[in-house]
C-alpha cells in the first residue's frame, strides 16, 4: 500500500498524554524505552511521530492511533494558507513551512489570528454593504462548524443512547417506522397526521401539542419520514442530554448554541437509525459500499454517507472519512471531516473535483484518486441526490455529495475495486480553491494565487497568461 508524504507530528498530544498521566519526560521517555532528548524532540515537533512509537505507545497507554492525530493541526494550516493569500498580508508574506510550525508549535495562537481575520473580513464587508448593527467576528455557523470538527463529528453520549433506545426495538430495519410511530402514542400520546399543505408552510414536521398530533408531509420518501420520528423522539426525550453537552463544552454564544442543539438533535436521529456497532459491522462486511448499506437500513444515500463521516468511537474506530454537500453553484451545505482533508474557507471549492462532474451524470456515482496541495492523497466518492421536479414549476434543488478517505484506507472500500493504488500517475491534483493552490501550471485557474509576486513572462506564455514567483 502506497504512503503519503505526509509526516505525523504529535507533539501537542504527547505533552497532553504526559501532562495526563502526570509523569516528566524522563519518565515517559523512560516508560516507551526512547532516550529523553528524543522526547523532547517529539514534543517541539522537531521529529515526526515514527510508527513503531505510535504503536508503543497506543498499546502502553491503551490509546488508538487516532488519538494522536493532527487532524486539527492540518486544518489549521489549510486555514492559514487561505488567509495568508489575501492581499492584504503581501508585503509580509508567510511561507508554508512557517505556516506548519505555527500550527504545530502554538495552534491555540493560530486560532485566535484566525479569528480575528475573519472579524476583519466581517467588518471590511460590513463597511462596503453599509450595514448598521455589529455582529461577532465569527457567525454561529461557523462556530458550530469548528466545535464539531474538535470533536471529529463523533458525540458518544448521545451515540450510546440512541444505540440503547434502538435496542428496545425488536423489529426489523424496515420497519423502524412502525416502532417510532408506536413509541410515540405509547410515550407522549402523539399520532401521526399526512398533511397536504406542509410544502406550503416551508415545514417538514409539526407537533400540534393541543391536538395531540404531530404533521408530516403525505407525500416524503420513506427515508425521510424515518430521520423526521427519529428526530422528534430526539427533541422530546434528548432535550437534558444534549443541554448538558452544551453546558459543559458548547459554544458560548446564544445563536450558535441554539445551532448546535439542532445539529445535536440530527445526530441523534442518525445515530439511532444506523446504531453504531449494527452499522459498523454491515459497513465493513460490504466493504462500505454506500448502496448496498443504504438498501439493508433502508435510507438514504446521504444518511449513509453522513453516518459513515461519524464512525470515531474509541477502540471501535472505521474508516475516518470527510463529508462534504453542496450545491451545483459550489455553495458548502455541510462538511464534516475525521481525517485531514479541510475544504476551502473562502472561495469556491476546486473544479477538478469530482463532485462537480456528478452533476453531469446524475445519480451515478463518480470515483476518483486526488491529491490535495499537502500530498495527502484520497479516494473521492461522489453522486448527486435529491428528488425530481414534481411539476413544470417545480425547480428542486441540485444537490452533490462526496465522501472521502486516505489512499492508505482504500483498500478496505469496494471504490478501489479496479484502481491501482500504487500507481499514482492517474491522481488528479486538487487545491483549496485558486486563490490559495500553489499549481502554478493548473490550466483551471480562474485568478492568480494572492500574495505572491507575479512574473508575465517577456518571452514565453504559459497555459495561464501569469505566474508566481516561488516562495522564498
Amino acid at each position: 500500500m502506497p504512503r503519503t508524504k505526509t509526516k505525523l507530528f504529535a507533539g501537542n498530544r504527547l505533552q497532553q498524554l504526559r501532562k495526563r498521566e502526570g509523569m516528566t519526560q524522563a519518565a515517559m521517555a523512560e516508560r516507551v524505552g526512547i532516550s529523553l532528548s528524543y522526547l523532547n524532540q517529539l514534543e517541539r515537533n522537531h521529529r515526526p511521530l515514527p510508527t513503531h512509537l505510535l504503536q508503543n505507545l497506543c498499546e502502553r497507554f491503551t490509546l488508538t492511533p487516532a488519538w494522536f492525530s493532527d487532524t486539527r493541526e492540518a486544518h489549521i494550516i489549510q486555514a492559514l494558507r487561505e488567509t495568508m493569500a489575501d492581499p492584504v498580508f503581501k508585503t509580509a508574506p508567510l511561507p508554508f513551512s512557517k505556516m506548519t510550525e505555527a500550527a504545530n508549535h502554538s495552534p491555540e495562537l493560530c486560532q485566535a489570528f484566525l479569528t480575528l481575520y475573519r472579524a476583519y473580513t466581517f467588518h471590511q464587508e460590513q463597511h462596503f454593504e453599509t450595514a448598521l448593527s455589529p455582529s461577532p467576528s465569527l457567525e454561529p455557523y461557523d462556530v458550530v462548524g469548528n466545535w464539531v470538527q474538535e470533536h471529529r463529528n463523533y458525540f458518544h453520549e448521545l451515540d450510546r443512547a440512541a444505540e440503547e433506545f434502538y435496542k428496545t426495538f425488536t423489529l426489523k430495519d424496515n420497519q423502524l417506522i412502525t416502532g417510532l410511530t408506536q413509541h410515540l402514542y405509547d410515550r407522549h400520546g402523539l399520532h401521526i397526521t399526512q398533511s397536504t399543505d406542509m410544502e406550503s408552510t416551508g415545514l417538514v414536521w409539526r407537533i400540534d401539542q393541543h391536538k395531540r398530533q404531530i404533521y408530516l408531509p403525505h407525500n416524503q420518501p420513506h427515508e425521510s419520514t424515518l430521520f423526521f420520528l427519529a428526530q422528534i423522539i430526539g427533541q422530546l426525550e434528548q432535550s437534558r442530554l444534549i443541554t448538558d453537552i452544551l453546558r459543559r463544552e458548547g459554544p458560548k454564544d446564544y445563536n450558535a448554541q441554539e445551532l448546535a442543539r439542532v445539529y445535536l438533535s440530527n445526530y441523534f436521529a442518525g445515530a439511532l437509525i444506523l446504531p453504531y456497532a449494527r452499522f459498523l459491522e454491515q459497513a465493513e462486511i460490504m466493504r462500505y459500499d454506500i448502496d448496498e448499506l443504504r438498501r439493508h437500513f433502508s435510507v438514504s444515500f446521504e444518511q449513509v454517507c453522513h453516518r459513515l463521516s461519524t464512525l470515531q468511537r474509541t477502540g471501535a474506530e472505521g474508516i475516518p472519512f470527510y463529508f462534504l454537500k453542496l450545491d451545483i453553484a459550489g455553495n458548502i451545505l455541510k462538511s464534516f471531516s475525521a481525517n485531514r482533508f479541510s475544504q476551502a474557507r473562502f472561495g469556491g471549492p476546486c473544479p477538478l473535483w469530482n463532485v462537480f462532474r456528478a452533476f453531469a451524470t446524475p445519480g451515478q456515482i463518480q470515483v476518483q484518486l486526488s491529491q490535495t496541495t499537502d500530498d495527502a492523497i484520497y479516494l473521492n466518492v461522489a453522486r448527486t441526490v435529491g428528488h425530481e421536479g414534481s411539476s413544470y414549476a417545480d425547480r428542486p434543488r441540485q444537490i452533490a455529495m462526496v465522501l472521502g478517505c486516505s489512499i492508505t484506507d482504500a483498500a478496505k472500500t469496494v471504490y478501489a475495486a479496479g484502481l491501482n493504488l500504487d500507481d499514482h500517475s492517474m491522481v488528479v491534483p486538487i487545491g483549496p480553491g485558486c486563490r490559495a493552490c500553489g499549481r502554478d501550471q493548473c490550466s483551471h485557474r480562474s485568478l492568480p494565487v494572492s500574495g505572491r509576486v507575479l512574473d508575465t513572462g517577456s518571452h514565453a506564455r504559459g497555459v495561464v497568461p501569469y505566474r508566481a514567483l516561488p516562495e522564498e
